[in-house]
C-alpha cells in the first residue's frame, strides 16, 4: 500500500508545534519550537517577532527546515520538511493569517505586538518516516513551486 499525501498532511496537522531550523549569516544553526498551521498544499505558516534570530536568519537566507512529530513516547513517526520562507504583505498576508488563525484562534490578539510578523514556507521536499511498524515506512515527496 502506497502512502498518500493526505495521510502525511493529516499527520503534520496533528502536530500543532514543530521544530524549525535556519542558518545565520555566519552559517551557524538555529532551532526553535514554533506553532504551525499547514495548508492543503503543505505550506507551513507561523508567527514570530521581527527581532528573533529565526526572522533575521530567514530575511538573509530563506531556506528553512522543520521536524514534525517524534516527541510522544511510543509514537515514532516524523516528517522532515524543507522549504523556502517569505514574509507576505497586503492581501496575501491577510490570506496567510486567515489560515494561521484557524489553528491558533488567539493569533489576532498578537497583531497589536509591534514586531509581529507571519512567515509562509513553501515546501520543496519532505520525508515521512514511520518506525512504529516493521519494516519502517519511509516516503519522500518533492514539490513543484507553489505560486
Amino acid at each position: 500500500m502506497q502512502l498518500q499525501r493526505s495521510e502525511v498532511l493529516a499527520f503534520m496537522r496533528s502536530n500543532k508545534y514543530a521544530v524549525q531550523g535556519s542558518a545565520s549569516a555566519a552559517g551557524t544553526p538555529q532551532a526553535a519550537v514554533v506553532g504551525v498551521a499547514v495548508t492543503d498544499d503543505f505550506v507551513v505558516i507561523f508567527d514570530t517577532l521581527d527581532s528573533t534570530r529565526k526572522a533575521r536568519n530567514l530575511v538573509l537566507n530563506p531556506a528553512i527546515a522543520f521536524v514534525f512529530g517524534g516527541l510522544h513516547a511510543g509514537d515514532e513517526r516524523t516528517v522532515q520538511y524543507e522549504g523556502i520562507a517569505d514574509f507576505p504583505q497586503g492581501a496575501e498576508l491577510a490570506r496567510v493569517q486567515a489560515d494561521y488563525f484557524k489553528v491558533f484562534p488567539d493569533g489576532p490578539s498578537r497583531l497589536t505586538w509591534p514586531e509581529i510578523t507571519h512567515v509562509r514556507v513553501k515546501p520543496r521536499w519532505l520525508r515521512y518516516s514511520d518506525f512504529n511498524q516493521s519494516p519502517p515506512l519511509i516516503a519522500e515527496f518533492g514539490f513543484q513551486p507553489v505560486p
